[in-house]
Parts: structure tokens; C-alpha cells; sequence
């Protein structure tokens, strides 16, 4: 079997869009939630988000940030600045072994709802040709692919909430089988739109309230729901020798997967079968190491009151050596598919740099939360050589992934 490296990173995110900008902004606490600003809310009850800002869309066409929807952009932005950081853009390789895994959740749906708007207003023969792909969830692969020259596997894995987490973790098995050699891997997804947010709140999903410092407080007593966020993060997914033949700059290697499913209710955890701890173990087992081997979680901590309490539980149950804890939700939002992907990235930087990132404003203690949190302040930890990332989605979707150190 393979070994998989982590070679190069690039994100987009209402904290920063650069991987250096966000990081610094992770781990000094910063909150990238705030009032939402594309559009009017009025008539809304959740009035926050995480959206992204000053983005340099400098080298995608004119055309294509007229007619592609904003996730297919973002994932093309992010994808070429963690190409370039990996250095692949300098060599010649076989790009007949380089694919590309971009999850996404809702595809191009503020497109969609233009679409709509059309077809009532203006009649069939006034809808765009470009509207097809521009919605379709695996056209931010597609482009990628395009922009890159890559020519082996591409997909956009569909598992709502932990889809990037999926793609990470699918890209991982396809080098360590020996299917391809690079990877670029992660997600993408825009869904601050009227509609989308509307959707939400109709479930009660979302935080109703007026303090965006209180919007956000996975495991806290207080939390009430999650704020949505957008952003793409991309990882590149390396073959070793194929990494060490070039002389990469390795970033972490990635040593275990584990994903399974609820198969109990389409957005509800499975409080009492805990079949996440599965998910946990798989990947435990898989990176070959003990629950104890584990320093820090990024969980997917959504802010909750269910999914808050039911993880606690999960990690309780398996991790006796009490690791650290915390969710970076706190800070970025919750990116639907794409939060697996930017929490893989978090985790990978700080096993690289032996920091543990804050879960902000976290004030009250919830008994049922009762975990060894990284509450407020940014946490060192020169000695952590393993770190977990989970990933729960709508459709009982569970995600593990296991990065270690570099050494």
C-alpha cells in the first residue's frame, strides 16, 4: 500500500482567502460571522452568515464569472493557489495519474433560482444554454480538472455536511491502492442565498438571534443552531515516493479514513446507536494506532443542540484519554460540504504547527458537552503527532479522517 501526503493547500473563507491569512485569523480567535450583506433580510429570521469577501478572481475569464455559479469559481481559486503551493505547477508528471475529488452540496443553486425568475418572467425561449452547467455539483471538478490538465479520476462526492470530508477521504484510497499518484481534494459550496437560507430556516436549523458573538457556540449551553457559511478548501493528496522524488514540502501524511451511515433518519443523528463511533474506530483502525495516540479532534461541533450532545457522547465513548476538543465552526460557520474540507486543512496546520485552534465565545457549560475543550485561546502542543477531523452529514453520513505528523 501507498503512503498519502498532504503537498500544497489553498482555501477561501470569510476568514481570509489565503491559507497563511486564514490560519493566522484560526488561531488568534478571529469571528468571520457578521450580518449577511448579498442580500436583503428583512423578511428573514436568521439575519447572519459566514460570507466570503474581496476575492481575487484575477485569471478566471470574464465570461465564466458571468455565467458559472460562485462555488465553481471559488473551487478554481482555491485549487490553483494549493497547486502552486505544492510546486506541481513547476514539474512535468503524468497527469493520466492526477484527479480531481471537489464535493459539493447544493450545487449552483443561486443560478437555479435565476433560472426560476426567467422561465416566469420572460418565458422558455429566454433561458440561458449556460444554465445546465452552471448548476450542475460536479462542474467545480470539471473546471478544476480543465484548469489543471488533469486527466485521471474526477467526481464531486455527494454526502451533504461531510462531503469534502468524503472527498478527502476518497482521493486518499485512490492513491494508497495505487489508482492515481497526485489528488487535488476538497469542497466547495455558495449556498447564502435567499433560498437556501430560507430552506434552513424553515427547519429551525439556523440561529435566530441578534449577537453574532452568540451565533455561533458549538457545545455551549447557549447554542441554538448553526450560521452558514461558504468558502471552498483544497487539499493536495500526494503519492510519497512520488512527493519525495521532487522534493515536496509535506505537510502532514494522511493515515486514516473512516466513513459509514446512520441508515436512521435523514437529518437526525442516531442519538442512541452512535454509529459514529464506528466511523471513528474505522479510522482509528485503519491509521493502525490507539485512541490515546489522538491529541486534538476538530469535531464537527455544528452548534446544535442535537448534534452537540450526540458527538460529546461519540468521542466520550471511544477516547478515553481525553484529547482536546474544539470547533472551529465557532469562527467560519458552518460550509455545508465544504466545512470538511477547510476543518482537514485546519487540522492538518496544526499538527504542522502544534497549535490547536480556539472554539471561540464559549461561556456556558452543557453537562451533556462534557469534553477537554480548547475553549477561547488558541492552545500549543509541540508534542501532538496524530489529529482527528469529523464530519457529520444530513442522510446520517459519518466521516473520520486521521492526519499525522510529518517527521
Amino acid at each position: 500500500m501507498n503512503r498519502v501526503v498532504i503537498t500544497g493547500m489553498g482555501v477561501i473563507s470569510a476568514l481570509g482567502n489565503d491559507v497563511e491569512t486564514f490560519w493566522n485569523n484560526i488561531i488568534n480567535g478571529k469571528n468571520g460571522i457578521d450580518l449577511i450583506t448579498s442580500f436583503d433580510t428583512e423578511q428573514f429570521d436568521s439575519k447572519y452568515a459566514a460570507e466570503v469577501k474581496d476575492i481575487d478572481y484575477n485569471g478566471i475569464p470574464k465570461r465564466d464569472l458571468l455565467f458559472d455559479s460562485k462555488f465553481i469559481n471559488l473551487a478554481r481559486v482555491a485549487s490553483t493557489q494549493a497547486y502552486k503551493d505544492s510546486k506541481l505547477d513547476n514539474i512535468d508528471f503524468d497527469k493520466d495519474y492526477f484527479g480531481v475529488y471537489i464535493s459539493n452540496s447544493m450545487g449552483g443553486v443561486e443560478k437555479v433560482n435565476e433560472g426560476f425568475e426567467t422561465l416566469k418572467d420572460k418565458g422558455p425561449s429566454r433561458m440561458s444554454p449556460m444554465l445546465v452547467p452552471a448548476m450542475l455539483p460536479n462542474m467545480a471538478s470539471g473546471k478544476v480538472a480543465i484548469d489543471l490538465g488533469a486527466k485521471g479520476s474526477n467526481m464531486a462526492t455527494a454526502a451533504a455536511c461531510s462531503g469534502g470530508a468524503n472527498a478527502i477521504g476518497e482521493a486518499y484510497l485512490k492513491i494508497k491502492h495505487g489508482y492515481e499518484k497526485v489528488m487535488v481534494a476538497g469542497a466547495s459550496d455558495a449556498s447564502i442565498t435567499p433560498f437556501s437560507v430560507a430552506c434552513f430556516s424553515a427547519m429551525k436549523a439556523l440561529y435566530r438571534g441578534n449577537n453574532k458573538d452568540e451565533a455561533s457556540i458549538p457545545f455551549d449551553k447557549r447554542r441554538s443552531g448553526f450560521v452558514i457559511g461558504e468558502g471552498s478548501a483544497i487539499l493536495i493528496l500526494e503519492e510519497l515516493e512520488h512527493a519525495k522524488a521532487r522534493n515536496a514540502k509535506i505537510y502532514a501524511e494522511i493515515v486514516g479514513y473512516g466513513c459509514n451511515c446512520d441508515a436512521y433518519n435523514m437529518v437526525s443523528p442516531d442519538y442512541e446507536g452512535l454509529t459514529c463511533t464506528k466511523a471513528m474506530n474505522r479510522a482509528l483502525e485503519e491509521a493502525n494506532i490507539k485512541e490515546s495516540d489522538i491529541s486534538y479532534i476538530n469535531a464537527h461541533g455544528t452548534s446544535t443542540p442535537l448534534n452537540d450532545k450526540t458527538e460529546t457522547k461519540a468521542i466520550n465513548e471511544i477516547f478515553k484519554s481525553k484529547p482536546y476538543v474544539s470547533s472551529t465552526k465557532s469562527m467560519t460557520g458552518h460550509l455545508l460540504s465544504a466545512s470538511g474540507a477547510i476543518e482537514a486543512l485546519v487540522t492538518v496546520k496544526a499538527i504542522e504547527t502544534g497549535i490547536m485552534p480556539p472554539m471561540i465565545n464559549y461561556k456556558e457549560f452543557d453537562p451533556e458537552c462534557d469534553l477537554n475543550f480548547v475553549a477561547n485561546k488558541a492552545k500549543e502542543n509541540t508534542t501532538m503527532k496524530y489529529a482527528m477531523s469529523n464530519s457529520f452529514g444530513f442522510g446520517g453520513h459519518n466521516v473520520c479522517l486521521i492526519f499525522k505528523k510529518w517527521e
